[in-house]
């Protein structure tokens, strides 16, 4: 696994060679794209050039949001493949290959048998063309419970939940595992100890303010990893070191005090988090 840099996670705007010069300068391994930005910019250079970029700056690409609008209209769904399958293709090229999605835990339209066959029909073909280019897909689970209340219909919303969907959604499909969310929807160490490198494919790594019990933790509102010490992050990332986990881990804190820094001061604090994280579960 490796440290990774999402700089709009921490409130700073930044194109691609940007991210990349921060992700350097700041101790990351890594960064995540915006697969349609990167796409303009080879339309203006070259998949060469793309490469480049990051070769030169010893980085390597961490995760790409799905660019498909899977939630839409049956009319115009077809028009989406045919476009994740051009994107895809890029994505191969520049050596991206991995893409995640929200799974919402909640719906005021489908009962849970009813969304689930939706997510599969919807989510498989995706997968499918995903597969077709070496992509894989990480589907993330959303936990708290807050999310879910006044809601019409509950959804998947725990780790075991979501790890079916991903067999049938396809053998390349994993989880976006976020420790806040593994948190929040009650998550067990022994459900980690069962996990293996196949099973995830992104990761996210936050902390949970401090006296607010596990109901009542609401998502937009977290801190950087080891910030409050509510979450064990040594030892989460020893459980992911010790599942042969290879992919990026990535700060999502959800923070306004972070936000509302100067970006310096953001990439560092973010920076020496995620070392010290690193340090604690005694991982080179």
């Amino acid at each position: 696994m490796f440290k990774n840099l999402n700089p709009g996670m921490i409130g700073i705007h930044a194109d691609l060679a940007e991210a990349l010069d921060m992700a350097a300068q700041y101790g990351f391994d890594g960064a995540d794209i915006n697969l349609p930005d990167v796409a303009e910019l080879v339309r203006e250079t070259s998949v060469g050039e793309v490469r480049d970029l990051f070769a030169r700056t010893g980085s390597r690409p961490g995760n790409w949001g799905l660019p498909a609008k899977w939630h839409d209209s049956e009319r115009n769904w077809e028009e989406e493949l045919d476009r994740l399958r051009r994107y895809a293709g890029l994505a191969r090229g520049i050596g991206a290959l991995r893409t995640t999605v929200v799974v919402m835990p909640w719906s005021d339209e489908r009962a849970f048998d009813e969304n689930y066959a939706f997510h599969v029909d919807r989510l498989k073909p995706v997968a499918e063309i995903l597969g077709e280019h070496d992509c894989r897909i990480g589907l993330e689970f959303i936990g708290p419970e807050t999310l879910r209340r006044g809601r019409r219909h509950a959804f998947i919303h725990t780790m075991d939940g979501m790890l079916a969907l991903c067999r049938d959604v396809g053998p390349n499909a994993g989880l976006l595992l976020d420790l806040w969310h593994w948190y929040t929807s009650r998550g067990t160490w022994d459900d980690l100890a069962r996990l293996d490198n196949r099973d995830v494919v992104n990761v996210h790594v936050n902390d949970a303010p401090a006296g607010i019990p596990v109901e009542e933790q609401i998502d937009n509102e977290r801190c950087l990893p080891g910030e409050t010490g509510v979450l064990d992050i040594a030892r989460f990332l020893g459980a992911l070191d010790a599942m042969g986990y290879d992919g990026p881990v990535t700060a999502e804190p959800f923070s306004a005090r972070v936000n509302a820094q100067a970006p310096q001061d953001a990439l560092r604090e973010t920076s020496e988090a995620m070392h010290r994280a690193w340090a604690s579960a005694g991982i080179a």
